[in-house]
């Protein structure tokens, strides 16, 4: 149940304003209650922000974290994928939407003025004779809400704080997608490398095999041995057929990531990985905020939500609507301003009882803006938790992978000494088999944790966000866009 109330006076052209004046005092008592209205306040940072990180390297990130790693197949790859991707097309597509609808949402503070014109042809029949006759008709009809309460600016407020998360999250988006070019692109890279470790196994074992069949047909060793030998070439075969479809599907995803078509080579075959650069400077916590596009669009979400409990507060009072329509008649265009009717109305409308429906709708907005805050302080922990497992992460990479080198080395001597022996029929075939499988499985080990170790320096920079800005390509945009 609402109340409206309709105050309203017609004026012809006469030289009484006392009708004007009342307009004008009506309207001035609005302007007046208008700055009553709810403001919102910026949102406090809900976690408590620790002093420094557990480590930190010396060098300078850049804006765009790959060019540290000095790849320039990297860089090609990353400007296909920014200018191409479907996904970050997409992530567009949403930022235009959030803009336009904060654009929308602020059109209520400015007043509506519609025109309306018509052209009749009047024909009359009397006594016999027909007569014809036009007539024109011009009506012009303006209407403002007062936002006595601020129910309108805090609606503009929260779709201009949705537009600017939807901002941070392509942002986010982008940032995300640069992470998923360049460890694909390692991942694939070693893929090459294991090819290529896993094909020199293949030719050494068959040189041994050879080696082993030639000691069977003269009797110096059983014919076990060589069924040994054989499996183990058999399993080398077996690893490539993994490790060649591994290949295939990373090179696929790398090609969807660009933009391409999965079948379409977009990558030379490159078998080194590279040698990482100094690790970067970790920064402060309290500047990770700041950095990080997922924790600004949770910030702006948090700022979103308490406009939209501004506005679900202010739709509780009473609206008010200012109205004029100015209307004239004429048998000719020049006669439409003889005779005219204008006509100014103020209407205000009070919710009396609406089954709680307005209540529970500030209940509703309420509840969201308290969770929105509690996603952002869960934001800003996880970005915390990510640059610290990143940290510790490659810390205890690098030692896995001087670990493995000391074993190979290790295990180099073993297969020298296990082989002697064997030749001298002092030891079995199993021995030397094992040393070989050792020797080989660590190989390809070593060149899985040095991949891995890219990764951690992907994810760290991952979490550490960017300044960057992300650009949009002329390409990406649509044919209605350009309308």
């Amino acid at each position: 149940m609402t109340i409206l109330c309709n105050l309203s006076c017609n004026a012809a052209p006469q030289p009484s304003a006392r009708p004007w004046i009342r307009a004008l005092v009506l309207v001035a008592l609005a302007a007046l209650i208008s700055s009553c209205s709810i403001k919102s306040q910026a949102p406090r940072t809900p976690v408590e922000i620790p002093a420094r990180f557990s480590q930190s390297g010396q060098s300078t990130l850049p804006d765009q974290w790959w060019l540290s790693f000095g790849d320039s197949v990297l860089n090609s790859l990353m400007d296909q994928a920014l200018a191409n991707n479907f996904d970050l097309k997409t992530a567009w597509d949403r930022l235009r939407q959030a803009e336009a609808l904060a654009r929308s949402a602020g059109a209520d503070l400015v007043p509506t003025l519609d025109v309306e014109a018509e052209n009749s042809r009047n024909r009359y029949y009397e006594d016999g004779q027909t007569t014809e006759g036009h007539s024109y008709t011009l009506d012009l009809a303006a209407s403002y809400e007062v936002d006595l309460w601020g129910r309108i600016r805090s609606s503009r407020d929260a779709a201009a704080f949705e537009a600017q998360a939807s901002a941070q999250d392509l942002q986010a988006a982008a940032l995300t997608l640069s992470a998923q070019v360049a460890g694909t692109w390692y991942q694939l890279i070693e893929q090459y490398g294991q090819l290529e470790i896993l094909n020199a196994q293949i030719t050494n074992n068959e040189k041994v095999l050879e080696l082993v069949t030639l000691q069977v047909r003269t009797g110096q060793v059983g014919i076990a041995d060589m069924l040994q030998q054989r499996q183990l070439v058999e399993s080398n075969q077996g690893e490539k057929a993994q490790v060649l479809a591994e290949t295939g599907v990373l090179e696929h995803q790398l090609a969807i990531l660009l933009g391409q078509p999965p079948q379409q080579n977009v990558a030379p075959r490159v078998t080194a990985l590279i040698d990482l650069p100094p690790m970067p400077q970790s920064g402060l916590p309290a500047q990770l905020i700041e950095r990080r596009p997922d924790i600004r669009s949770a910030y702006y979400s948090v700022q979103a939500a308490d406009s939209d409990l501004g506005a679900a507060i202010a739709n509780r009072f009473p609206q008010l609507t200012l109205s004029a329509d100015l209307n004239t008649t004429g048998v000719h265009t020049r006669d439409l301003f003889n005779n005219w009717l204008a006509t100014l109305a103020a209407n205000l409308v009070t919710p009396i009882v609406d089954g709680g429906l307005r209540k529970a709708e500030v209940d509703r907005t309420r509840a969201a803006a308290s969770q929105a805050l509690h996603t952002y302080g869960q934001t800003i922990l996880d970005a915390l938790k990510e640059v610290e497992d990143a940290l510790v992460q490659e810390q205890r990479r690098r030692e896995f992978i001087t670990s493995i080198d000391k074993q190979l080395t290790l295990a180099g001597q073993v297969i020298q000494r296990v082989r002697d022996r064997y030749l001298q029929g002092t030891m079995d075939y199993q021995r030397v088999l094992d040393a070989q499988l050792s020797q080989q499985t660590l190989q390809r080990s070593l060149l899985t944790a040095k991949q891995a170790l890219v990764q951690d320096r992907i994810d760290l920079c991952l979490a550490l966000g960017s300044g960057w800005v992300l650009e949009q390509p002329e390409q990406n945009l649509s044919h209605a866009s350009k309308q």
